[in-house]
């Protein structure tokens, strides 16, 4: 009861001020049917609070997401599902879900009244500008009398995670050489010929044939076994973005930072499309992307990836180094000079192929005529170590220049490129 009193909206509030002064007249004037009357205002939300506050239901609540992840500008779908698992119908319902303010406003919806066991979905959908990982829920429902005297608010725990993963470009195929070395799906070799018993099994995985199935393994281990005819062999590779606060200019989706992530994004899925065994580092070291599910993994870690105080790209550059066994290495760069360019030029070495994806930062910001020089020196490093430089532009999509990441450099040393 007491709680169905601190739920009293303005309107409860005033009946019951109104009531009880009508009471107090009455008992001053002898008016019987203005002290009826004051009875009967006074009644009114203690009743719809003792009632709702005595109200039982037990309501269930699901959110789906279609889809969990979406591209920077594109729309999902919240679904809510609420069902209510008591025998009592409802009164009227009032549901708003919580929602991060870059997704948009909070949205609200009315139920009129659902049934004993009775289900009702409601869907909403939201949009971003803005990369990240987004929490939306919980969800509160706000139960009312038909009156609108007393609103009690109870809300869920339940909530689920929204990605919005960088904008990402499809990209020609360019012919990019690279060493070969064990740990991917590129190429196989037998390790298992001499007969049933020497084979290698390993658990089943979606997409294997069912004519590997190896059922005496299945049998031992009480779930499907196949049989691991072949060794898997895929060419490895590195992807280097520089977060660095001070390279980077511009403010907001605009800004040279977000080009870069977004061309990071296209060329990580690109390659691992075209089969190659790819790993993250950023200014600040290495990130971990997952064995499967690297496009995902990739994309997941780009949406909430920052801007860093670093001054250098030592860190990047010496994770690069320790990795190793590299056969293909892309630099996306903002500004840098000349010996920066020189370290991340020591980088690549022997066959392995090094491309620098440059960003043409003057164009984010007032002209600096200093800045053209410094980018045509980096250039010039650059291709004397046998890298091959794309230039990217403010305003140009990363396909249109793409081509140049295929354009071997003339000044290559080693027998690079």
């Amino acid at each position: 009861m007491i709680a169905g009193l601190r739920a009293l909206t303005s309107r409860g509030r005033s009946f019951l001020a109104s009531g009880v002064a009508a009471l107090l007249m009455a008992l001053l004037l002898g008016e019987h049917d203005l002290l009826r009357i004051g009875v009967l205002i006074v009644a009114l939300p203690l009743l719809a609070a003792l009632v709702v506050a005595r109200t039982r239901y037990r309501l269930a609540c699901a959110r789906r997401l279609d889809p969990p992840r979406t591209e920077v500008g594109g729309e999902a779908t919240v679904t809510l599902r609420l069902e209510n698992v008591t025998r009592l119908p409802t009164g009227l319902l009032l549901i708003e879900d919580t929602v991060p303010y870059a997704l948009g406003a909070r949205p609200r919806f009315v139920l009129d009244r659902v049934e004993s066991r009775g289900i009702r979905e409601v869907d909403y959908r939201v949009r971003s500008d803005l990369r990240g990982r987004y929490t939306i829920g919980p969800l509160s429902v706000r139960i009312t009398d038909p009156f609108g005297l007393v609103e009690l608010t109870r809300s869920f725990t339940i909530a689920d995670t929204l990605v919005v993963t960088p904008h990402v470009e499809a990209l020609p195929h360019v012919r990019l050489s690279g060493e070969w070395t064990g740990g991917g799906e590129s190429r196989t070799r037998s390790v298992a010929a001499a007969g049933d018993d020497d084979v290698a099994p390993r658990e089943y995985r979606q997409g294997d044939d069912l004519r590997r199935v190896h059922w005496r393994s299945t049998a031992r281990h009480g779930e499907l076994m196949v049989r691991r005819e072949e060794q898997q062999w895929q060419s490895r590779g590195a992807l280097l973005l520089d977060t660095r606060r001070h390279a980077h200019r511009g403010e907001g989706p605009r800004s040279s930072f977000e080009v870069a992530v977004s061309a990071a994004a296209s060329i990580g899925l690109h390659l691992a499309r075209e089969g190659l065994g790819l790993r993250l580092v950023t200014d600040q070291g290495p990130e971990h992307l997952s064995d499967t599910g690297v496009s995902w993994s990739l994309l997941d870690t780009l949406a909430v990836v920052r801007t860093s105080p670093a001054r250098s790209l030592e860190l990047g550059i010496t994770a690069l180094r320790q990795g190793g066994g590299d056969g293909l290495i892309v630099a996306v760069v903002g500004a840098m000079d000349a010996e920066e360019a020189r370290e991340l030029a020591k980088v690549r070495h022997g066959s392995a192929t090094g491309v620098a994806v440059l960003l043409d930062v003057e164009g984010w910001e007032v002209k600096d005529y200093g800045s053209t020089e410094r980018r045509q020196a980096v250039e010039a490093v650059l291709t004397g170590s046998g890298w091959r430089i794309v230039t990217l532009p403010a305003a140009t999509p990363l396909a249109a220049v793409w081509q140049s990441a295929g354009v071997k450099s003339r000044f290559s040393v080693g027998g690079a490129a």
